[in-house]
Protein backbone atom coordinates (compact mmCIF):
# COMPACT_ATOMS: atom_id res chain seq x y z
CA UNK A 1 0.00 0.00 0.00
CA UNK A 2 1.28 3.27 -0.89
CA UNK A 3 -0.12 6.49 0.87
CA UNK A 4 1.23 10.06 -0.11
CA UNK A 5 1.83 13.01 2.57
CA UNK A 6 -1.23 14.80 0.76
CA UNK A 7 -3.43 15.08 -2.10
CA UNK A 8 -5.96 18.05 -3.06
CA UNK A 9 -9.87 17.42 -3.08
CA UNK A 10 -10.85 18.01 -6.37
CA UNK A 11 -13.48 16.68 -8.62
CA UNK A 12 -16.16 17.31 -10.89
CA UNK A 13 -17.32 20.38 -9.62
CA UNK A 14 -14.45 22.21 -9.76
CA UNK A 15 -14.41 21.56 -13.48
CA UNK A 16 -17.23 22.45 -14.07
CA UNK A 17 -16.51 26.21 -12.20
CA UNK A 18 -13.74 26.45 -14.36
CA UNK A 19 -15.68 26.12 -17.64
CA UNK A 20 -18.05 28.56 -16.16
CA UNK A 21 -15.51 30.98 -16.13
CA UNK A 22 -15.14 30.08 -20.18
CA UNK A 23 -18.74 29.99 -21.08
CA UNK A 24 -18.92 33.51 -19.49
CA UNK A 25 -15.41 34.55 -21.31
CA UNK A 26 -14.06 36.37 -18.20
CA UNK A 27 -10.93 34.42 -16.98
CA UNK A 28 -9.22 37.92 -15.21
CA UNK A 29 -10.38 39.19 -11.81
CA UNK A 30 -13.90 39.79 -12.11
CA UNK A 31 -17.68 38.68 -10.54
CA UNK A 32 -16.72 35.26 -9.58
CA UNK A 33 -13.54 36.68 -7.36
CA UNK A 34 -16.07 39.08 -6.15
CA UNK A 35 -18.62 35.98 -5.04
CA UNK A 36 -15.47 34.79 -3.25
CA UNK A 37 -14.28 37.60 -1.35
CA UNK A 38 -17.85 37.99 -0.49
CA UNK A 39 -18.79 34.11 0.98
CA UNK A 40 -14.93 34.58 2.69
CA UNK A 41 -16.08 38.05 4.32
CA UNK A 42 -19.44 35.65 5.70
CA UNK A 43 -17.51 32.83 6.65
CA UNK A 44 -14.76 35.05 8.27
CA UNK A 45 -16.80 37.42 9.76
CA UNK A 46 -14.82 40.79 8.29
CA UNK A 47 -15.70 43.60 7.29
CA UNK A 48 -13.18 43.94 4.16
CA UNK A 49 -11.15 41.11 2.43
CA UNK A 50 -8.64 41.35 -0.73
CA UNK A 51 -7.29 38.72 -2.93
CA UNK A 52 -3.75 37.92 -3.41
CA UNK A 53 -1.79 35.75 -5.88
CA UNK A 54 -0.84 33.27 -3.15
CA UNK A 55 0.34 33.47 0.66
CA UNK A 56 3.16 34.86 0.95
CA UNK A 57 2.13 37.94 -0.90
CA UNK A 58 -0.83 37.90 1.27
CA UNK A 59 1.51 38.63 4.33
CA UNK A 60 3.45 41.31 2.56
CA UNK A 61 0.54 43.19 1.70
CA UNK A 62 -1.20 42.65 4.67
CA UNK A 63 2.41 43.99 5.96
CA UNK A 64 2.64 47.04 3.90
CA UNK A 65 -0.74 48.09 4.68
CA UNK A 66 -0.14 48.95 8.18
CA UNK A 67 3.42 50.81 7.56
CA UNK A 68 5.32 48.40 8.13
CA UNK A 69 8.82 49.41 6.12
CA UNK A 70 12.56 49.84 6.36
CA UNK A 71 14.40 49.95 9.54
CA UNK A 72 10.94 48.53 11.88
CA UNK A 73 10.87 44.97 13.23
CA UNK A 74 8.69 42.48 13.56
CA UNK A 75 8.64 39.56 16.03
CA UNK A 76 7.79 36.34 14.28
CA UNK A 77 7.37 32.25 15.75
CA UNK A 78 10.26 30.70 15.52
CA UNK A 79 8.40 27.85 14.50
CA UNK A 80 6.80 28.63 11.10
CA UNK A 81 7.07 28.23 6.97
CA UNK A 82 9.70 30.55 5.91
CA UNK A 83 7.11 33.18 4.10
CA UNK A 84 6.02 34.26 7.44
CA UNK A 85 9.72 35.96 7.83
CA UNK A 86 10.31 36.59 4.25
CA UNK A 87 7.59 38.41 3.93
CA UNK A 88 8.54 40.92 6.48
CA UNK A 89 12.04 40.85 5.00
CA UNK A 90 10.41 41.53 1.63
CA UNK A 91 9.24 45.16 2.81
CA UNK A 92 12.90 46.01 3.86
CA UNK A 93 12.08 45.04 7.78
CA UNK A 94 13.60 42.91 10.09
CA UNK A 95 11.85 39.31 11.28
CA UNK A 96 12.62 38.95 15.15
CA UNK A 97 12.60 35.26 15.73
CA UNK A 98 11.19 34.41 19.18
CA UNK A 99 10.54 30.31 20.43
CA UNK A 100 6.96 28.95 20.75
CA UNK A 101 5.88 26.69 23.65
CA UNK A 102 5.14 23.07 23.75
CA UNK A 103 1.10 23.71 22.32
CA UNK A 104 3.50 25.00 18.77
CA UNK A 105 2.62 28.92 19.20
CA UNK A 106 4.51 31.76 20.66
CA UNK A 107 5.82 32.24 23.46
CA UNK A 108 4.76 35.69 24.71
CA UNK A 109 7.03 35.38 27.92
CA UNK A 110 9.88 35.15 25.93
CA UNK A 111 8.89 37.76 23.58
CA UNK A 112 9.25 40.20 26.38
CA UNK A 113 12.73 40.82 26.11
CA UNK A 114 13.16 41.09 22.36
CA UNK A 115 10.67 44.42 22.49
CA UNK A 116 12.94 47.54 20.96
CA UNK A 117 11.78 50.73 19.90
CA UNK A 118 11.83 49.84 16.47
CA UNK A 119 9.40 46.79 17.63
CA UNK A 120 6.31 47.52 15.54
CA UNK A 121 4.25 44.43 15.13
CA UNK A 122 4.22 40.93 16.14
CA UNK A 123 2.89 38.13 14.04
CA UNK A 124 1.23 35.17 15.58
CA UNK A 125 0.58 31.86 13.44
CA UNK A 126 -2.33 29.72 14.06
CA UNK A 127 -0.27 26.49 12.93
CA UNK A 128 -1.25 23.23 11.77
CA UNK A 129 -5.41 24.08 11.98
CA UNK A 130 -5.13 25.49 15.60
CA UNK A 131 -5.93 28.65 16.87
CA UNK A 132 -3.21 30.73 18.86
CA UNK A 133 -4.39 31.94 22.11
CA UNK A 134 -5.14 35.31 20.77
CA UNK A 135 -6.30 36.90 23.77
CA UNK A 136 -2.74 36.91 25.35
CA UNK A 137 -1.42 38.26 21.78
CA UNK A 138 -4.11 41.29 22.06
CA UNK A 139 -2.82 42.03 25.78
CA UNK A 140 0.47 41.71 24.92
CA UNK A 141 0.26 43.86 21.96
CA UNK A 142 -1.72 46.81 23.95
CA UNK A 143 1.00 46.86 26.52
CA UNK A 144 4.15 47.53 23.90
CA UNK A 145 1.98 49.34 21.65
CA UNK A 146 2.14 46.72 18.26
CA UNK A 147 0.21 46.10 15.58
CA UNK A 148 -0.92 42.29 14.83
CA UNK A 149 -0.19 40.70 11.88
CA UNK A 150 -2.31 37.66 11.91
CA UNK A 151 -0.54 34.58 9.97
CA UNK A 152 -3.33 32.65 9.42
CA UNK A 153 -2.57 30.38 6.58
CA UNK A 154 -3.51 27.06 7.48
CA UNK A 155 -6.65 28.85 9.64
CA UNK A 156 -9.34 28.79 7.09
CA UNK A 157 -12.52 27.78 9.79
CA UNK A 158 -10.39 27.54 12.39
CA UNK A 159 -12.00 30.21 16.08
CA UNK A 160 -10.43 31.22 19.10
CA UNK A 161 -13.25 31.17 22.04
CA UNK A 162 -15.95 31.64 19.34
CA UNK A 163 -13.95 34.38 16.73
CA UNK A 164 -12.04 33.28 13.63
CA UNK A 165 -8.68 33.45 13.12
CA UNK A 166 -7.43 36.48 11.43
CA UNK A 167 -9.70 38.80 12.71
CA UNK A 168 -8.19 40.02 16.25
CA UNK A 169 -5.49 42.17 14.70
CA UNK A 170 -5.23 44.75 12.52
CA UNK A 171 -4.39 42.32 8.99
CA UNK A 172 -5.06 38.62 9.17
CA UNK A 173 -3.47 36.60 6.06
CA UNK A 174 -4.40 33.71 4.40
CA UNK A 175 -3.13 31.05 1.46
CA UNK A 176 -5.30 28.34 -0.91
CA UNK A 177 -2.45 26.67 -1.99
CA UNK A 178 -3.14 23.18 -2.97
CA UNK A 179 -2.60 21.43 0.83
CA UNK A 180 -4.73 24.04 2.51
CA UNK A 181 -8.30 23.47 3.99
CA UNK A 182 -10.21 25.10 0.88
CA UNK A 183 -7.58 25.29 -2.25
CA UNK A 184 -7.43 27.55 -5.17
CA UNK A 185 -4.35 25.63 -6.57
CA UNK A 186 -2.34 29.12 -5.44
CA UNK A 187 -3.71 32.26 -3.98
CA UNK A 188 -4.41 34.41 -0.84
CA UNK A 189 -6.68 36.58 1.28
CA UNK A 190 -5.92 39.80 3.36
CA UNK A 191 -8.54 40.76 5.54
CA UNK A 192 -8.97 43.62 8.16
CA UNK A 193 -12.06 46.10 9.76
CA UNK A 194 -10.47 48.83 9.17
CA UNK A 195 -11.21 51.35 6.15
CA UNK A 196 -7.85 52.66 5.99
CA UNK A 197 -5.91 49.93 5.94
CA UNK A 198 -8.30 48.42 3.12
CA UNK A 199 -8.05 51.08 1.30
CA UNK A 200 -4.00 50.71 1.02
CA UNK A 201 -4.68 47.17 0.12
CA UNK A 202 -6.73 48.03 -2.49
CA UNK A 203 -3.58 50.44 -4.22
CA UNK A 204 -1.16 47.43 -3.22
CA UNK A 205 -2.87 45.23 -5.12
CA UNK A 206 -4.10 47.16 -7.82
CA UNK A 207 -1.17 49.37 -9.63
CA UNK A 208 -1.78 51.66 -7.11
CA UNK A 209 -4.58 52.57 -7.92
CA UNK A 210 -8.64 51.84 -6.77
CA UNK A 211 -10.09 51.57 -10.20
CA UNK A 212 -8.64 49.11 -12.64
CA UNK A 213 -9.69 51.15 -16.32
CA UNK A 214 -7.54 54.00 -15.55
CA UNK A 215 -4.38 55.16 -16.37
CA UNK A 216 -4.21 57.63 -13.56
CA UNK A 217 -2.05 55.89 -10.56
CA UNK A 218 -2.01 57.68 -7.48
CA UNK A 219 0.41 55.59 -5.55
CA UNK A 220 2.73 52.94 -6.36
CA UNK A 221 1.70 49.29 -6.48
CA UNK A 222 1.66 46.22 -7.77
CA UNK A 223 -0.69 44.02 -9.84
CA UNK A 224 -0.91 41.17 -6.81
CA UNK A 225 -4.86 40.29 -8.13
CA UNK A 226 -6.10 36.65 -8.46
CA UNK A 227 -7.86 35.22 -11.63
CA UNK A 228 -11.92 34.25 -11.93
CA UNK A 229 -10.17 30.71 -12.81
CA UNK A 230 -8.85 30.32 -9.64
CA UNK A 231 -12.02 32.40 -7.79
CA UNK A 232 -14.26 29.55 -9.08
CA UNK A 233 -12.60 27.00 -7.71
CA UNK A 234 -12.31 28.69 -4.90
CA UNK A 235 -15.98 28.51 -5.05
CA UNK A 236 -16.44 25.19 -5.42
CA UNK A 237 -14.43 24.96 -2.73
CA UNK A 238 -16.31 26.40 0.18
CA UNK A 239 -19.69 24.37 -1.25
CA UNK A 240 -17.69 21.58 0.44
CA UNK A 241 -16.20 23.36 3.32
CA UNK A 242 -18.66 21.42 5.68
CA UNK A 243 -18.01 18.00 4.51
CA UNK A 244 -14.22 18.70 4.57
CA UNK A 245 -14.34 19.77 8.14
CA UNK A 246 -16.12 17.00 9.20
CA UNK A 247 -14.25 14.56 7.25
CA UNK A 248 -10.99 15.98 8.68
CA UNK A 249 -12.11 15.50 12.11
CA UNK A 250 -13.23 11.34 11.64
CA UNK A 251 -9.70 11.41 10.50
CA UNK A 252 -8.18 12.75 13.21
CA UNK A 253 -11.01 10.85 15.34
CA UNK A 254 -9.59 7.56 13.80
CA UNK A 255 -5.95 8.09 14.33
CA UNK A 256 -6.56 8.64 18.43
CA UNK A 257 -8.75 5.50 17.95
CA UNK A 258 -6.32 3.44 16.32
CA UNK A 259 -2.61 5.15 17.73
CA UNK A 260 -0.44 3.48 20.16
CA UNK A 261 -1.59 5.29 23.70
CA UNK A 262 2.27 6.38 24.16
CA UNK A 263 2.29 8.81 20.96
CA UNK A 264 1.28 12.35 21.45
CA UNK A 265 -1.00 13.97 19.15
CA UNK A 266 -0.91 17.95 19.38
CA UNK A 267 -4.01 19.06 20.04
CA UNK A 268 -5.65 22.73 20.80
CA UNK A 269 -6.53 24.12 24.06
CA UNK A 270 -10.57 23.98 24.17
CA UNK A 271 -11.11 27.72 23.27
CA UNK A 272 -9.81 27.26 19.70
CA UNK A 273 -11.13 25.15 16.96
CA UNK A 274 -9.26 22.30 15.59
CA UNK A 275 -9.54 21.17 11.59
CA UNK A 276 -6.28 18.85 11.28
CA UNK A 277 -4.24 20.64 8.52
CA UNK A 278 -1.70 17.77 9.59
CA UNK A 279 -2.62 15.46 12.23
CA UNK A 280 0.91 16.14 14.19
CA UNK A 281 2.54 13.44 16.42
CA UNK A 282 5.68 13.89 18.85
CA UNK A 283 7.77 10.73 18.66
CA UNK A 284 9.98 10.99 21.59
CA UNK A 285 14.11 10.65 21.36
CA UNK A 286 13.11 11.86 17.30
CA UNK A 287 11.25 11.08 14.88
CA UNK A 288 13.60 10.49 11.94
CA UNK A 289 13.71 6.78 12.99
CA UNK A 290 10.12 6.61 12.52
CA UNK A 291 9.85 8.54 9.23
CA UNK A 292 12.51 6.38 7.12
CA UNK A 293 10.65 2.91 8.62
CA UNK A 294 7.23 4.25 7.01
CA UNK A 295 9.03 5.19 4.02
CA UNK A 296 9.92 1.69 3.82
CA UNK A 297 6.34 0.98 4.41
CA UNK A 298 4.96 3.29 1.50
CA UNK A 299 3.79 5.91 3.47
CA UNK A 300 4.65 9.17 3.13
CA UNK A 301 5.47 11.38 6.73
CA UNK A 302 6.99 14.80 6.86
CA UNK A 303 8.70 16.66 9.15
CA UNK A 304 7.62 19.43 11.47
CA UNK A 305 8.87 23.12 10.41
CA UNK A 306 12.75 23.84 10.56
CA UNK A 307 13.42 26.16 13.28
CA UNK A 308 13.90 29.86 11.22
CA UNK A 309 16.87 30.49 12.96
CA UNK A 310 18.96 27.62 11.95
CA UNK A 311 17.77 28.33 8.00
CA UNK A 312 20.53 28.74 5.45
CA UNK A 313 19.32 31.60 3.81
CA UNK A 314 18.75 33.68 7.52
CA UNK A 315 22.52 32.18 8.58
CA UNK A 316 24.09 34.01 5.61
CA UNK A 317 22.95 36.86 7.18
CA UNK A 318 23.94 37.40 10.26
CA UNK A 319 25.42 40.81 10.30
CA UNK A 320 21.93 42.02 8.99
CA UNK A 321 19.40 40.30 11.10
CA UNK A 322 21.89 39.88 14.47
CA UNK A 323 19.20 39.90 16.81
CA UNK A 324 17.96 36.55 15.67
CA UNK A 325 21.56 35.28 16.71
CA UNK A 326 22.35 36.62 19.82
CA UNK A 327 22.20 33.84 22.62
CA UNK A 328 18.28 33.07 23.25
CA UNK A 329 16.47 29.72 23.97
CA UNK A 330 15.19 28.33 21.19
CA UNK A 331 15.13 24.75 22.70
CA UNK A 332 11.18 24.24 21.93
CA UNK A 333 11.39 24.80 18.46
CA UNK A 334 14.60 22.98 18.09
CA UNK A 335 12.67 20.11 19.89
CA UNK A 336 9.84 19.71 17.96
CA UNK A 337 11.25 19.36 14.76
CA UNK A 338 13.48 16.46 16.66
CA UNK A 339 10.58 14.99 17.50
CA UNK A 340 7.39 15.99 15.02
CA UNK A 341 5.87 13.90 12.51
CA UNK A 342 3.35 14.70 10.04
CA UNK A 343 1.04 11.82 9.31
CA UNK A 344 -1.28 11.90 5.88
CA UNK A 345 -4.48 13.51 6.77
CA UNK A 346 -6.06 14.67 3.33
CA UNK A 347 -9.75 14.10 2.65
CA UNK A 348 -9.93 11.45 0.63
CA UNK A 349 -7.70 9.22 3.00
CA UNK A 350 -9.75 6.24 4.05
CA UNK A 351 -10.52 4.31 6.98
CA UNK A 352 -8.47 0.91 5.88
CA UNK A 353 -5.52 3.17 4.89
CA UNK A 354 -5.58 5.22 8.37
CA UNK A 355 -5.56 1.89 10.00
CA UNK A 356 -2.81 -0.16 8.03
CA UNK A 357 -0.65 3.76 9.24
CA UNK A 358 -1.29 3.36 12.52
CA UNK A 359 -0.19 -0.45 12.31
CA UNK A 360 2.91 0.18 11.14
CA UNK A 361 3.87 3.15 13.68
CA UNK A 362 2.50 0.84 16.94
CA UNK A 363 4.61 -2.23 15.09
CA UNK A 364 7.67 0.30 14.74
CA UNK A 365 7.57 1.40 18.85
CA UNK A 366 6.91 -2.20 19.98
CA UNK A 367 10.22 -3.28 17.79
CA UNK A 368 12.05 -0.53 19.61
CA UNK A 369 10.67 -1.25 22.69
CA UNK A 370 11.83 -5.01 22.23
CA UNK A 371 15.00 -3.87 21.51
CA UNK A 372 15.51 -1.37 24.12
CA UNK A 373 14.66 -4.10 26.67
Amino acid sequence: MKIPQFQPFLDDKEYKAIKSCFDNNWITEGPKSKEFVDKLCKLIGVKHAVLAPNGTLSIYMALRAIGIGKGDEVIVPNFTFIASANAVEMCGAKPVFVDIKDDLHIDLEKCKKLITRKTKAIMPVHIYGMACNMDDVVRFAKQYNLKIVEDAAQAIGIHWDGKHAGTFGEVGSFSFFADKTITTGEGGLVVTNDDAIYEKLLFIRNQGRIDRGSFIHPEIGYNFRMTDIQSAIGLAQLEKLDDIIRMKKHILSMYKSNLDSSIKIIEPPFQSSHIPFRVCITVPGGGYDLMEFMKTQGIETRTFFYPLHKQPAYQKQKNIFSKIFKKDNFEVSERMYREGVCLPSFVSINDEEIKYICDKINEFLQKKTVSVL
